[in-house]
């Protein structure tokens, strides 16, 4: 089975980029890749919860309210960079979140690394 790294920067809300490679993460999971993903920078917004969209405010689907959906793909938990898990999105989410260093070490254990 391929492991696949998918690393997320983007923002929640303001995105189509951050859309599309959630989508990417849940097809692959689909298709039995064992995918592990890492928020990081902007993409910390992810873990915002109970965001409700409003079409008429907003073009596209929250990312958090994909995410949140990833239980049923076998992706979880999400990893934080361990500088980071006392970011306020980190403090408040009730995601499962493991905190990692994002070294070389720990980028090769994957088959793929890809990077939003």
């Amino acid at each position: 089975m391929k492991t696949i790294l998918i690393i997320l920067t983007q923002a929640n809300i303001t995105q189509l980029q951050t859309n599309e490679s959630l989508s990417v993460a849940m097809v692959l999971a689909t298709f039995g890749s064992n995918i592990t993903i890492v928020f990081k920078d902007a993409a910390l917004s992810l873990l915002q919860d109970e965001l409700h969209f409003n079409k008429q405010e907003y073009a596209f689907k929250f990312g958090s309210n994909m995410r949140e959906s990833f239980e049923f793909y076998d992706i979880d938990p999400i990893y934080v960079q361990e500088k980071d898990k006392n970011d306020p999105f980190v403090q408040q989410t009730s995601q499962n979140v493991e905190y990692i260093e994002l070294t070389s070490e720990f980028l090769k254990k994957f088959n793929h690394v890809l990077y939003w």
